[in-house]
């Protein structure tokens, strides 16, 4: 795998905000060190994680629409970290009693930014915000996203279509004013990022020096209620005089789906002929992948279909079936991202229709598809998942954040018992037994041709679909799911380190660059 490692590894699915321990919610704080341990016992070489951006109530709390393509989830920073530091006291943390096995994201964002608020009081009594200097020089993006947050505050969460029209056009003069008039509240949320970057840099020192390497995961497209859209409109597909969408991103209609997926983002305007716009789009990509690849060592490219082509719905339109393909920036875009940024650590996330125009473009750029286990069963032994059927160039899943579980897709009704027989055979068993179904997977993963193998954490604990962490379509129940402390056990992780030596995955001394 040339943009990963030549040596056969593994690693799990987690993301942080799965984790036990922080206020109601995983965080930056002990628990995140204390899963890298884990990882490091259980003879693991990677960490992958869902996007770390901020999440909302009014995109119901999924990491993949945020606010911002570029900032942190301040519900992530660790509140524990900011009592050691003298921030906050004691009195200051959330008392209230949590789930362990749920996040309940009102509650928590209610009492997180209660408990920011007070460090930030503290923070201000002991520090000039000069501190803030040379983080806003290495994070030139985060003035104008604490910009657009302090605005949302003023305007009660309204998408930014809906604000006086003199800053939903960026009127320069206007934008002077009321960015004086808004400094206080600005430089909250300038700390809020520094903290966050702050808490992830120490994080990701630790992984570092345990040889674990983290991979991030970038969403192709953005939400268009962000600071990302507000402030470049000109490179998204967007009704001048409105700002609006004219077109937005999905997937047309499926077998999964008879109406398509209809996502909702605006569309980059790929295909401009203004040089302008084109160069301001290149430009904002490239400082989007050199700030993920400041903080992760390897990028997992959600949609990478879409950059051979993307479906483009008309934004009038309720579903996807009237959309239609446009050509996308290909190998072009990538080969100019690396003259800036050197070869990039990437891993294409190819599912969905996948036609040979993208296996090219993967393949030209000799950057690692993606295979899942759980699309492998279907009674054709010629399945492109199947572990006889894949090569050394691709990571192996049992599932993702959006599949059902190892356990839980095994109890699924709907799914036929030829194919609960197929997927055990393909194991070499024959018994109908669902309770060890991910330890089969588990199996043909880690003993797969792929030079690296992810599995979520649930697959290696054999939970069910209760804690299952996304179910595309839906809205409601989603990214809650958490791993109570109880399971991180010593044997857990001799279990994993054993069938990790076993498939020759086990870890070698890797000399690379500190973060």
């Amino acid at each position: 795998m040339q943009t990963l490692t030549k040596q056969r590894a593994s690693g799990l699915l987690m993301h942080i905000s799965s984790l036990p321990g922080g206020h109601g919610i995983g965080d930056l704080g002990k628990s995140s060190f204390d899963f890298i341990d884990f990882l490091a016992q259980a003879g693991q070489s990677y960490w992958q994680i869902l996007p770390l951006g901020p999440v909302s109530l009014i995109f119901g709390n999924s990491p993949y629409m945020s606010y911002s393509a570029f900032a942190g989830n301040p519900l992530l920073i660790s509140l524990d970290i900011l009592q050691e530091e003298g921030y906050l006291q004691i009195e200051d943390l959330p008392s209230s009693e949590f789930s362990q096995y749920i996040v309940s994201f009102e509650t928590v964002s209610t009492l997180k930014q209660a408990g920011l608020q007070s460090a930030w009081k503290s923070f201000r009594q002991k520090h000039d915000i000069k501190i803030f200097d040379s983080f806003l020089a290495n994070h030139t993006w985060v003035t104008e996203y604490a910009f657009f947050m302090a605005l949302k505050d003023e305007y009660k969460h309204a998408p930014w279509t809906q604000w006086p029209e003199k800053l939903k056009t960026r009127d320069p003069e206007t934008l002077r004013k009321v960015r004086d008039r808004k400094k206080e509240q600005i430089n909250y949320y300038l700390f809020e990022q520094y903290i966050f970057f702050r808490q992830w840099e120490k994080l990701h020192r630790y992984a570092y020096k345990k040889n674990i390497q983290i991979i991030g995961d970038l969403p192709i497209y953005v939400a268009h209620d962000s600071s990302d859209v507000w402030a470049n409109q000109s490179i998204f597909e967007l009704d001048p005089v409105k700002g609006t969408p004219t077109y937005v991103a999905g997937v047309p209609p499926d077998y999964f789906s008879k109406t398509g997926q209809r996502w909702g983002n605006p569309l980059y305007r790929w295909n401009t002929k203004e040089k302008e716009v084109k160069k301001g789009l290149y430009d904002w990509w490239a400082k989007r992948l050199q700030t993920i690849l400041s903080i992760v060592d390897v990028i997992r490219i959600d949609h990478f279909r879409g950059f051979a082509a993307y479906w483009s719905i008309p934004a009038a339109e309720k579903t996807a079936v009237n959309g239609s393909w446009k050509k996308g920036p290909g190998k072009i875009f990538f080969q100019e991202m690396e003259k800036t940024l050197g070869k990039l650590p990437v891993i294409a996330e190819d599912l969905g229709l996948i036609t040979p125009e993208v296996e090219k473009l993967r393949d030209d750029l000799k950057y690692p598809g993606m295979k899942i286990l759980l699309f492998a069963f279907t009674n054709d032994p010629k399945n492109s998942y199947l572990p006889q059927n894949i090569d050394k160039n691709c990571v192996i899943y049992t599932g993702t954040h959006d599949n059902a579980t190892a356990v839980g897709w095994f109890l699924t009704p709907e799914i036929s018992l030829a194919k609960k027989k197929w997927a055990k055979a393909c194991a070499n068993k024959d018994d109908l037994e669902a309770s060890t179904f991910h330890k089969d997977l588990l199996y043909l993963a880690q003993t797969s041709v792929a030079c690296l193998s992810i599995i979520p954490f649930q697959d290696i604990l054999g939970f069910g679909n209760d804690c299952r962490m996304n179910t595309p379509g839906t809205t409601k129940g989603n990214w809650q799911w958490r791993c109570a402390k109880r399971f991180f056990t010593r044997e857990a992780a001799e279990s994993l380190y054993k069938s990790t030596r076993l498939a020759n995955r086990l870890p070698t001394i890797q000399k690379k660059s500190a973060p």
